[in-house]
């Protein structure tokens, strides 16, 4: 028997002066045995970077094939964003594409170690999809600070990302690039 999924709860106060969101979030994400400890992060982090009424995480979690990572919905039901985390396939990003007005993606790869597989692949607005990487270095200093119930102060200003946690802060520059150029 394989082993479960393990819960983490994040408690977020979300300062988001960009937009002007101002939220304090409690979110319980189920991280999956072959999941890393920096794709839950990501995961969370687009939640945050992303929150608006209607977001969701998908419910069958990484697992689930069919559907994204985190999905906003309008109050119809009708899916107007399509939030993708880690490295997905053309394919994939192509179906987002032709069902959904927008399509983002966070990771916590490199823009070269993300475009080389997609190159010449097939998807539909490629150059609409934005893409936000994080460095590694910024993840692996919030996973030294990773609990099962772990405490985020996340202030986003001037494309900025800020993580107080632990007494400790983290940051770095938000930075929203094309899949590929145009």
């Amino acid at each position: 028997m394989g082993l479960g999924a393990t819960l983490y709860r994040f408690e977020i106060s979300l300062s988001d002066a960009d937009r002007g969101v101002y939220e304090n979030l409690e979110l319980r994400v189920a991280r999956h045995p072959s999941e890393s400890a920096a794709f839950l992060l990501v995961r969370v982090l687009a939640y945050c970077l992303e929150y608006a009424e209607g977001i969701s995480f998908s419910k069958g979690g990484i697992s689930d094939t069919d559907e994204p990572a985190l999905s906003i919905h309008d109050l119809t039901g009708r899916r107007t964003a399509w939030i993708e985390v880690g490295a997905p396939s053309a394919d994939r990003l192509h179906k987002a594409s032709k069902s959904c007005p927008r399509v983002a993606l966070y990771t916590d790869r490199t823009l070269d170690l993300l475009r080389t597989p997609l190159a010449g692949e097939r998807i539909h607005r490629a150059t609409e999809l934005l893409v936000t990487p994080f460095p590694q270095p910024f993840l692996r200093a919030l996973e030294s600070k990773l609990d099962r119930t772990t405490r985020w102060d996340l202030s986003i200003s001037d494309a900025h990302l800020y993580v107080t946690s632990a007494n400790e802060s983290f940051d770095t520059p938000i930075t929203r690039t094309p899949l590929f150029d145009a």
